[in-house]
């Protein structure tokens, strides 16, 4: 069973929770149902059985732990699976080369919607951060919220059908250290197990374990790791195979997040610390 999953935010305070199946799409408000009714959700939402489809799973991942104390599990993220079948073709990893979901939707391979409605959106948050607390719902945001989530089980359909064994694997284990990363300075999210590679594939792939590291930055050295224009994080992540990410929204501002197979992880934490001595 798959339902694809999506939050309204700003920050780390949920607004809107959206939930999609085969027949209908439900827009969960956190404002008006408050706790209660986001943990009649949590079940659902931890479930192994159920597929949770997000697109960039992080953020929402964080909302809902440090807000509700929900772990997100079961991931099945499109903007990783993106990544994953572009490496199928052949194409050549290259550091923060994630796919928006705008320009997700629009690709005819997986949906081909245009969703030109997100970016006003995207201009009213500017202007009013707010924007999702305020009641009753206008009809723009009702129709927001659900093409949010409506047309993710579709591509979650076309992209579960080209993804070989290794890729599904590699997929369900980097979306479950997504889910974790920003929340990982909390050991109860952070010892969760990661899904066993299936049977077919310990004998016949040479399998990479990846991995979550957390660095811990000195007071005041954020800014040798990040460099001008963030050049210096830029060339970590070049010549580190890994995804990295700095803080979360509810965390200290002194932490760098590394995601990918450990002996590349291991090489970015080596160069991270060798920013924080003296010269």
């Amino acid at each position: 069973m798959a339902a694809s999953v999506s939050c309204n935010l700003t920050g780390l305070q949920i607004f809107t929770r959206q939930l999609a199946f085969d027949d209908a799409v439900y827009l969960v408000d956190a404002v008006m149902g408050g706790n209660s009714l986001m943990q009649a959700c949590k079940l659902g939402l931890e479930s192994p059985y159920v597929i949770k489809v997000c697109h960039d799973c992080k953020r929402d991942s964080e909302a809902l732990y440090f807000q509700y104390g929900i772990k997100l599990n079961n991931v099945f993220d499109t903007q990783i699976a993106y990544t994953l079948l572009k490496e199928q073709h052949g194409k050549k990893w290259v550091p923060d080369d994630y796919i928006s979901f705008v320009d997700l939707l629009a690709d005819e391979r997986y949906c081909g919607v245009v969703y030109d409605e997100k970016e006003e959106v995207r201009v009213l948050l500017r202007k009013d951060p707010q924007f999702w607390a305020h009641r009753p719902w206008t009809v723009m945001m009702k129709r927001v919220a659900a093409d949010d989530v409506r047309f993710l089980l579709r591509i979650y359909e076309r992209m579960v059908k080209s993804l070989t064994e290794l890729s599904k694997w590699r997929l369900s284990v980097r979306s479950s250290l997504y889910c974790q990363c920003f929340c990982a300075g909390d050991d109860c999210f952070l010892g969760c197990p990661l899904p066993p590679p299936p049977e077919q594939l310990i004998n016949g792939e040479l399998l990479q374990e990846e991995v979550l590291a957390v660095v811990d930055v000195p007071s005041g050295k954020m800014g040798l790791v990040i460099g001008r224009k963030g050049s210096s994080i830029l060339s970590i992540k070049q010549c580190c195979r890994a995804d990295i990410f700095i803080g979360g929204q509810k965390g200290p501002p002194d932490k760098i997040f590394v995601i990918g197979a450990v002996k590349e992880v291991r090489k970015a934490e080596a160069i991270l610390r060798g920013k924080f001595l003296p010269n």
